[in-house]
C-alpha cells in the first residue's frame, strides 16, 4: 500500500516506504534498512550499557559504602523498574519525532545518569542519592523500545526475526560489555576506582548520537496511531506476549543485573572474582538472540518459544540443585544455560509479535499487502507494552532474591519460584498458540493452513 505524505524540514525524512514490496526491497529498502539497523544497534547498545550501570557498580562498594546486599539488590531493582517504565513512551516516542530524531535524542539523555554517577560514586554518598542516580539510568533501558519499534517498520515481516534479533541481540550485548569494562577497571586500577569505567562511556554516548544523526533515517509513513494503541491494549495477545516476554526477556536482564551480586553474597566470590563471571552469561544470551528470530523464521516462533521454557525450566532445575549442594562449578553451568535459553527465547518471542496481528488479520479477509501493513501497525503498537511488561520481570527477579537472600541468606527459594513460572510460560504457550483448537481460533494453524506465515 502506497503512502506518501507532505515533505518535512530539519531532519532526514523518508516519505515512500514499503518494505514487502518485493522491487522497493531490493532497489532502495535493504541498503537503507541495514544502514539505519547498523546505528541503531550502536545506539541501543549503549542504553543497555547504562541501564545495566548498577550491575557493576555494586561491585565496587566495598564496607566503606556501608550498604548490605538488600541494599544493593534494590538499586539494581530501581534501575530495572525505572527501565521498564519508560518504554511506554519510547515507543511511541518514535512516530511523535521520528526514529532517527529519536535515537539521538535518546542517545544524548544517556549523559545525565553517566554524569551523576560519575558525581556521586564515593563512600559517604546517601543511599537516597544512590537510588535517584540508578533510577536516572532507566533511561537506557527505554533505547530498546525505541529502537525496536523503529527498526520493526523497516523491515518486511519475512526478514523480521532475523533483524530484529541482531538489533535486541546488539544492545543487549552492551550489558556484557560494560561487565567486560568493570572486570577491567577492577583487575588494573582496584574496586576504588569507578570513576574510570564511567568517564569511559561519557564520549562513547556522543559518539553514537553523531552518527545516528549524520547516517540515520525518519519514515513519513510511521505516524501516531491512538486507535492501534487502544486496539493493540484491548488484544488478549498483546498480554500474553508481554507474559511470555517476562519469562525470557525479565530472566535475561534480572539475572544479568543480579548474578555478580548472587556470586558475592551466596559463593562468597570477591569483586574481582565476580566480575570475571559476571560477563559470561549475558554475552552468550546477547549473541544467541539473533539465533533465536532466525529459528522463528524458519520454523515458527510459538514452538521455538515453547522448547526454550522446557529447556529453560531444566536449566534452573540444575542451578537449585547447585544451590542447594553449594556447587559453585554446577551452579555456574546451570546459570549460563539460563543466559542462553533467555537469549533464543528473546528472539522467537519477538518473533512471533507481527506474525499473530498479521495472521489476524489474514482471517479477516485482508489481502496480504493489507495484512502486512495492518501487522507492522499494530505489532508497533503492542511492542512498548509487551516491551515494558516483560522487562518488569527484571524487577520481580531483583526482589525475589532480595526477599530471599533477607529471609535465608541463599537464592534456592527464589529459584524455586523462577521454577514454577516457567512451567506456567510452558502451559500458556502450548495452549494459546500451539494446541489445534486454539491455533485454529486465531487462524495460525501453522505451516499446514498459512504455508506463507512461520511467525507465530
Amino acid at each position: 500500500m502506497t503512502r506518501r505524505t507532505a515533505p518535512r524540514k530539519g531532519g532526514r525524512w523518508i516519505e515512500r516506504w514499503e518494505p514487502e514490496d518485493e522491487t522497493f526491497w531490493k532497489e532502495t529498502g535493504e541498503k537503507t534498512a541495514r544502514r539505519n539497523l547498523v546505528y541503531s544497534v550502536l545506539s541501543e547498545h549503549i542504553g543497555f550499557s547504562i541501564w545495566s550501570l548498577w550491575s557493576v557498580m555494586v561491585l565496587f562498594m566495598g564496607p566503606a559504602y556501608g550498604i548490605d546486599p538488600a541494599g544493593k539488590f534494590f538499586l539494581i531493582a530501581t534501575a530495572t523498574c525505572v527501565g521498564a517504565l519508560v518504554r511506554i513512551p519510547y515507543t511511541f516516542a518514535v512516530a511523535r519525532f521520528g526514529g532517527r530524531n529519536w535515537t539521538v535524542v535518546s542517545a544524548l539523555l544517556l549523559l545525565a545518569p553517566t554524569s551523576a554517577a560519575w558525581l556521586v560514586m564515593e563512600p559517604g554518598t546517601s543511599y537516597g542519592t544512590f537510588l535517584l542516580v540508578a533510577a536516572l539510568t532507566g533511561v537506557g533501558g527505554g533505547n530498546f523500545a525505541s529502537s525496536m519499534t523503529n527498526i520493526n517498520a523497516f523491515f518486511p515481516l519475512r526478514k523480521k526475526g532475523w533483524a530484529l534479533g541482531l538489533n535486541a541481540g546488539g544492545g543487549n550485548i552492551g550489558v556484557p560489555v560494560v561487565q567486560l569494562a568493570a572486570l577491567l577497571v577492577i583487575a588494573v586500577a582496584g574496586a576504588g576506582h569507578p570513576r574510570l569505567l564511567l568517564g569511559a562511556y561519557l564520549p562513547l554516548i556522543v559518539i553514537a548520537a553523531t552518527l545516528a544523526a549524520l547516517r540515520m533515517d525518519n519514515l513519513a509513513p510511521v505516524r501516531n496511531d491512538t486507535g492501534a494503541v487502544r486496539e493493540a491494549v484491548r488484544d488478549a495477545h498483546t498480554w500474553i506476549m508481554a507474559f511470555l516476554y517476562i519469562g525470557t526477556f525479565g530472566s535475561f536482564i534480572g539475572y544479568s543485573f543480579a548474578f555478580g551480586l548472587v556470586l558475592q553474597t551466596q559463593f562468597g566470590r570477591t569483586p574481582l572474582q565476580a566480575a570475571s563471571l559476571t560477563f559470561i552469561g549475558p554475552l552468550l544470551g546477547s549473541l544467541i538472540r539473533p539465533v533465536g528470530g532466525a529459528l522463528a523464521d524458519r520454523f515458527g516462533g510459538a514452538r521455538i518459544t515453547l522448547g526454550t521454557f522446557v529447556a529453560m525450566a531444566a536449566a534452573t532445575t540444575v542451578v537449585i540443585l547447585a544451590s542447594v549442594r553449594e556447587s559453585l562449578t554446577v551452579f555456574l553451568v546451570g546459570f549460563v544455560a539460563l543466559f542462553v535459553l533467555s537469549g533464543l527465547g528473546n528472539g522467537s518471542t519477538y518473533k512471533m509479535i507481527p506474525g499473530i496481528f498479521q495472521a489476524k488479520a489474514l482471517a479477516r479477509g485482508m489481502s496480504g499487502v493489507d495484512a502486512a501493513a495492518y501487522g507492522r501497525r499494530l505489532s508497533g503498537a503492542s511492542m512498548g507494552l509487551i516491551g515494558a511488561v516483560g522487562a518488569l520481570g527484571g524487577l520481580g527477579i531483583n526482589l525475589v532474591f532480595r526477599e530471599a537472600f533477607l529471609d535465608a541468606g541463599s537464592g534456592t527459594a527464589a529459584f524455586v519460584t523462577f521454577l514454577a513460572f516457567y512451567a506456567v510460560c510452558c502451559a500458556l504457550t502450548w495452549a494459546v498458540y500451539l494446541r489445534r483448537p486454539s491455533r485454529a481460533m486465531i487462524s495460525t494453524a501453522g505451516t499446514e493452513a498459512q504455508p506463507q506465515l512461520t511467525s507465530v
